[in-house]
């Protein structure tokens, strides 16, 4: 289903800037599959959004799942995350600012509701339409390894701290202030392929994770490297194939290649790359019946960490010269940096004050000896990575961004570095602890799942 939004809806993935589209550079869909074996179905929407909340997941799951005969634990909603496209929730600022915001200027909160009361409607059409064309497939699943689009984001100084590289702009000497990246990239493309009786392929899953940043900055609709990938894979497949894209863990992963000085950022050229790999990897699949489905949802009370008593008390200070927006321009096209900051640090405060924790739905569905693991937020590469050297399933797939958002999950050894995804903010709210506390989560639940009969 088609959730291109219309001109002037505001597109998610910056901070404290309006960014109301302009031109659509290629189109945003809703993509659903439905399963079933046994009498037992699952189903895996997958958005061209950048984030879904819970409050979207519920609404979906909701209106779609006792209707079609899928478990809400059953129904996996990921957002892909791109950078160019809206969001289906509030998710920049804590719901006590919502009485604060102008009522033209929801966009500072991330997302705009008109917006997001249509997609969810689209989406639940999307897996209608999936529940309705049911037919005999086989299963195949394979992996490959490509390193080549996807680079690690957290580049470390002489110093010791932590600055994020962007695509580089003649500088022919490269960027001379690297040490080192910090972490690795998960460089496995999984495809799990979908054949009707006839040969055809009805669908694929694709799994890759990585940043979709290419077109953001601008103005321009996009699904970024995911859509380029999909919209390749079909057109040398045919459109009577779906493919679907998982997003993996990539908080710290970018496309810009930090060491390439003369890397040209193209999300187009990407996808044509991932297509590439995916078509040899459809060479080598064998197929057999869906005969086993399964799931399993496990909710991880994770703590919202203590804001620095400094930090803290400057975000009041703030917030009491400016209770509402301060605005930046005359336009009110952006808002005053400083106050976004302190906004964001104080929602975290209020948070962990009226909750205390956040509940992280960690869920895992099974097809055949192939696990997909949805994991809330933006975990870190290393997250994924560690994940699937615990599964004891055959192979492992892991979507991040499912379900609703709790911000970045970093390793424990970088908070130390700081950077954009450790300091203190409404999208960096969990305690370091949150990684390991999630690993092994993760980890029981998937020997749970796939434990031997």
């Amino acid at each position: 289903m088609d959730i291109t939004p219309p001109a002037g809806t505001h597109l998610s993935g910056d901070i404290a800037r309006h960014r109301p589209a302009r031109l659509v550079l290629d189109p945003l869909y809703a993509k659903a599959v439905v399963l079933e074996a046994e009498g037992r179905r699952v189903g895996i929407l997958a958005l061209d959004v950048t984030i879904v909340t819970a409050d979207c997941t519920a609404r979906i799951r909701e209106a779609a799942c006792a209707r079609l005969g899928i478990s809400e634990d059953a129904l996996m909603v990921h957002a892909t995350q791109s950078h160019s496209a809206p969001s289906l929730g509030r998710f920049m600022l804590d719901p006590a600012f919502d009485d604060v915001i102008p009522p033209d200027a929801e966009w500072v909160s991330g997302c705009e509701k008109a917006y997001a009361d249509w997609a969810v409607g689209r989406a639940v059409e999307a897996l209608d339409a999936a529940a309705a064309s049911l037919e005999p497939v086989d299963v195949g699943v394979a992996s490959a390894i490509d390193g080549r689009w996807a680079h690690n984001r957290r580049a470390v100084r002489n110093d010791g701290t932590v600055a994020m590289p962007g695509p580089l702009r003649d500088t022919p000497l490269g960027p001379t202030w690297i040490r080192y990246l910090e972490g690795p990239i998960d460089p496995e493309v999984g495809v799990l392929a979908l054949r009707r009786r006839s040969g055809r392929l009805l669908a694929l899953l694709l799994n890759y994770g990585c940043h979709p940043v290419h077109v953001f900055p601008s103005l321009l609709v996009s699904a970024d490297w995911p859509g380029a990938w999909a919209e390749e894979v079909r057109r040398r497949l045919g459109h009577d194939c779906l493919p679907i894209v998982l997003n993996g863990p990539c908080g710290n992963v970018n496309p810009w290649n930090p060491y390439d000085p003369y890397y040209r950022n193209d999300h187009r050229c990407m996808g044509r790359g991932l297509a590439d790999t995916t078509a040899k990897v459809l060479q080598t699949l064998e197929f057999s019946p869906v005969a086993t489905l399964d799931w399993c949802v496990s909710c991880l009370p994770i703590p919202i960490r203590e804001v620095e008593e400094e930090r803290l008390a400057w975000a009041r200070r703030v917030l009491e010269e400016s209770p509402a927006p301060r605005w930046a321009d005359d336009a009110h096209s952006s808002v005053d940096w400083d106050w976004m900051i302190a906004a964001s640090v104080h929602g975290v405060h209020l948070l962990r004050e009226r909750e205390g924790t956040v509940d992280y739905e960690i869920q895992v569905l099974r097809i055949e000896d192939t696990a997909l693991v949805g994991l809330p937020g933006e975990p870190f590469a290393e997250l994924g990575l560690a994940v699937k050297m615990a599964s004891p399933a055959r192979r492992t797939y892991i979507a991040h961004c499912t379900s609703h958002y709790v911000g970045y999950i970093p390793t424990p050894e970088a908070f130390p570095r700081g950077g954009h995804e450790c300091e203190t903010r409404y999208w960096a709210k969990l305690v370091p602890e949150a990684y390991d506390l999630i690993l092994s989560r993760t980890s029981q639940v998937l020997g749970r799942i796939f434990e031997p009969v």
